[in-house]
C-alpha cells in the first residue's frame, strides 16, 4: 500500500534528522543505504560516498555541534517502480557550535529512496540552499 511506503520513508527522513538532533550519527546513517550519497556542496559542505563516509561525517558533526534543530517539511514523493522512489522535502537547520558559532540553513532535499530487506532508506540526497546559508562556524 502505498501509504505505507510513504510513510516509511518519510519516517527514514525524521530518522536522519532526529539522529543529527540529538548527536546520534549512527541513527542519522540508519537512514542511508549502504552505497548511498550525500551531497551538500551547494550549502559549502562536502560531498560523501558510502554508508561508511556518511557516517564519519555524522560522527564529526556531532562532535562539532553543541545543539541543534532539523525541522523537515513538504514531503513530496513520487514512486518509480515498487523498490524505488524520489521526492522533495524542506529542511529548516539551525545549530549552535561547540566553538562558539551557530549556522544556519533553509535548503530544498533533493532524495532518492530504495526499499530494501530492512525497509526504506535515502539512496542519496542532494542539498540545495533555498535561500543563502549562514554556514561560516561550520567545521567539521
Amino acid at each position: 500500500m502505498r501509504a505505507d511506503d510513504i510513510n516509511d520513508i518519510i519516517r527514514a527522513t525524521n530518522l536522519y534528522a532526529r539522529g543529527l538532533d540529538l548527536g546520534d550519527p549512527e541513527e542519522a546513517a540508519s537512514a542511508f543505504t549502504a552505497d548511498a550519497v550525500w551531497d551538500a556542496t551547494a550549502v559549502g559542505l562536502e560531498r560523501y560516498e558510502g554508508h561508511a563516509a556518511i557516517l564519519a561525517f555524522f560522527v564529526a558533526d556531532a562532535a562539532a555541534v553543541e545543539r541543534g534543530a532539523h525541522i523537515l517539511s513538504n514531503h513530496l514523493i513520487d514512486f518509480d517502480d515498487d523498490d524505488h522512489a524520489h521526492g522533495t522535502n524542506y529542511v529548516y537547520a539551525e545549530c549552535e557550535m561547540r566553538n562558539g558559532g551557530a549556522i544556519k540553513a533553509i535548503a530544498l532535499n533533493r532524495d532518492s529512496y530504495e526499499r530494501g530487506a530492512d525497509g526504506w532508506k535515502i539512496s542519496a540526497r542532494v542539498i540545495s540552499p533555498m535561500l543563502t546559508p549562514q554556514m561560516d562556524a561550520f567545521e567539521v
